[in-house]
């Protein structure tokens, strides 16, 4: 796509954002196609919302989330800044297309994994990663019919980001020796137990996940940076939320997180 027509798609995508709003689909003269495009159009977006990305995040980890919304695998999408909070904040949930919460493994990265030729290894990108957190995503979509608009649409979107709760680090020191994959992982809605499920939800165990992202980004000339968190994708079915609900994702060992979404 000609620079002019990632610019478009940009603004549109980011008008609609900030104005809280939904559109049906970008105009078919700034639509991409191609994934690389996506990927342009969402680094435009975040240069126009003037905010600092804040990290990254990985939508359609599991194959029943990659059916929901037509892709044949994950995308990523940026997390600004301004659309993270700390756990226990309120956040608001109004005119949310999607109404669900997701929980998920974060990592906060401790250096830089530059782009290069060679695909990075689970244990390369393992020994770049600094803290490990429990997480709730509070995913949205600027189209209406985001469950059709297709992977390069959905990457321009942002990979449906819209809030991110981030709990406090792991304290344990010898998290690294945990089986992510079979770990539990609770979800309770106004106390009420929601939604179970373990790491392996996400693409197998979000170590392969993260691994994934940094592949991902070293593919289109980007790249996973010191101090960067990365929300790797929910380890449960989404949770069906409204305004009101004070949603917590228990994680055990590795602690708890929680949000209370309002109008």
């Amino acid at each position: 796509m000609e620079d002019h027509l990632i610019e478009s798609a940009a603004r549109t995508l980011w008008a609609t954002w900030r104005d809280n709003k939904h559109i049906d689909a970008l105009p078919i003269a700034c639509r991409p196609s191609a994934r690389a495009d996506g990927y342009r159009i969402q680094a435009q977006i975040a240069k126009l919302s003037g905010q600092k990305v804040f990290g990254w995040k990985i939508a359609a980890t599991s194959v029943a989330g990659q059916k929901h919304i037509g892709v044949d695998g994950p995308l990523a999408g940026r997390l600004l800044d301004k659309r993270v909070f700390s756990t226990g904040a309120k956040v608001p949930l109004n005119n949310n297309v999607m109404k669900v919460a997701e929980a998920e493994f974060c990592f906060g990265m401790g250096k830089d994994l530059p782009p290069r030729k060679t695909a990075y290894t689970r244990e390369e990108v393992l020994a770049a990663v600094a803290t490990m957190h429990p997480a709730i995503e509070i995913p949205d979509s600027r189209y209406r019919h985001y469950e059709s608009a297709g992977a390069a649409q959905l990457i321009a979107d942002n990979a449906c980001a819209c809030y991110f709760v981030l709990g406090s680090a792991v304290t344990l020191r010898d998290w690294r020796m945990f089986d992510l994959a079979q770990h539990p992982v609770v979800v309770y809605v106004n106390g009420t137990i929601a939604r179970q499920g373990t790491g392996e939800n996400v693409l197998g165990d979000p170590r392969i996940a993260l691994t994934w992202l940094a592949n991902e980004l070293s593919l289109v000339g980007d790249m996973l940076r010191e101090g960067e968190t990365v929300t790797t994708g929910t380890c449960v079915t989404p949770a069906a939320v409204l305004v009101g609900d004070t949603v917590t994702a228990d994680f055990f060992e590795f602690g708890r997180v929680e949000v209370e979404l309002v109008r």
